[in-house]
């Protein structure tokens, strides 16, 4: 297994009389397969919200997905399963797929009562995944529908940022409309997982198998962006790094001088996209390098960690009367950022009450998605701010599908 990996920068020509010029650099990375490459096994933990407000359709639909999940794992696969309300257990111990009678009994014998603890459950079902993360794909499915009454958020927070040092991904599918999506995306970008939006029961099956390929098409493990930037050149000041394909989330740097250090966690065969805002101070004239890039990654189906790809040279044209050279695919993905970001300006003015500026600013995010042709986008963005534009407000419902289509485009 190789490391894919391409860089774009989204005009490479620069006038030497700018005393700045910025400049966005657009990182391609995924896991490249070669033909005697196998399938890694998986270490899956379902993290299942039983309480009351589960009971119905609702419990007897999350059970089905898990049972369906569940029959695609292989016998060297691992599975564990953690139920919470205002507590947690563990169902089925961490363990390789071999009794699927047993699992399932286990899944059936789950009744909807109490309140709702998320954080009970993400401790809990950390513990089972370290047992059996050796060599494998570690993920961990946090399913619930409401709020973390019964617990606490920060610690929620804190539970993700230890998944993460320890090589975990934590994904979390909000059921119904009383989750709150502002904690469990925090849990999943966090963690490097995805966030899901279960509107309907009939869509627990679709969303858990969408999650699922994923975690299937991860090759290498505990991946980190080492990116060391030649002298005049500089990051943003302002959240200057993020991920804008296949999800788009606001990545963390960690700086050491001129090198910067983005976790990236797993890497898939689906290539992740990876956007760095930077300024290019007055350079001399001719081909200048302004960056080099590597990855440093695991690889556990052959054993090895702190693998290194070969460094990867960025460079600019420095040029009088520079004629431009855009790169329209790092167009697109600067626009699916500004769709992120000017949807989550309108979500705080919503906060703040101004329903005026968070109309105006959902307009402005479906006018960018349409740019993009993301029409699904454009859609949903532009009929909430008729909504708010009309005096009424947004529904919960209404509020979570507008998260979701901010940070990806939907199939």
């Amino acid at each position: 297994m190789q490391v894919a990996l391409e860089t774009v920068i989204s005009d490479p020509q620069v006038d030497i009389s700018q005393g700045s010029t910025q400049r966005q650099l657009s990182i391609e990375v995924s896991a490249l397969a070669d033909p005697e490459d196998r399938q890694l096994p998986l270490n899956l933990c379902l993290i299942l919200d039983h309480s009351g407000s589960m009971k119905g359709t609702p419990l007897s639909t999350v059970k089905q997905a898990a049972r369906e999940l569940i029959k695609s794992l292989k016998p060297e696969d691992r599975l564990s399963i953690v139920a919470f309300d205002h507590q947690a257990q563990v169902i089925v111990p961490c363990q390789q797929v071999t009794d699927l009678t047993d699992i399932f009994a286990r899944i059936d014998k789950l009744q909807a009562a109490g309140g709702t603890a998320i954080d009970a459950g993400i401790k809990l079902g950390i513990t089972q995944l370290l047992e059996g993360r050796q060599d494998r794909v570690s993920h961990a499915f946090i399913l619930t529908d409401g709020e973390n009454e019964h617990g606490d958020d920060a610690r929620c927070i804190k539970l993700a940022g230890f998944a993460t040092e320890s090589n975990l991904t934590l994904n979390t599918l909000g059921f119904g409309e009383n989750w709150n999506q502002n904690i469990l995306e925090k849990i999943a970008d966090t963690a490097a997982g995805t966030l899901a939006y279960i509107a309907e029961a009939a869509q627990a099956g679709s969303e858990f198998g969408r999650i699922f390929n994923r975690m299937q098409s991860v090759g290498l493990t505990n991946a980190y962006l080492q990116l060391e930037l030649k002298p005049k050149v500089r990051l943003a000041e302002l959240k200057p790094v993020a991920q804008v394909a296949p999800d788009t989330i606001e990545l963390p740097v960690e700086d050491d001088g001129n090198l910067h250090i983005i976790r990236l966690g797993d890497l898939m065969k689906l290539s992740r996209v990876i956007l760095v805002n930077t300024y290019i101070g007055q350079l001399a004239e001719g081909e200048q390098s302004i960056a080099t890039l590597q990855i440093r990654y695991d690889d556990p189906g052959k054993g090895l960690t702190n693998l290194l790809t070969a460094p990867v040279n960025v460079s600019v044209n420095v040029t009088r009367n520079p004629i431009a050279q855009v790169a329209s695919n790092v167009q697109q993905q600067t626009l699916a950022l500004a769709k992120y970001r000017q949807t989550q300006l309108a979500e705080q003015k919503l906060q703040q009450g101004d329903r005026a500026g968070a109309a105006t600013l959902l307009q402005t995010a479906a006018k960018t998605a349409l740019q993009m042709g993301d029409t699904n986008a454009a859609t949903v963005l532009q009929s909430n701010a008729t909504i708010l534009q009309g005096g009424e407000d947004l529904s919960e419902a209404d509020k979570k599908q507008t998260r979701i289509v901010s940070k990806t485009i939907l199939q």
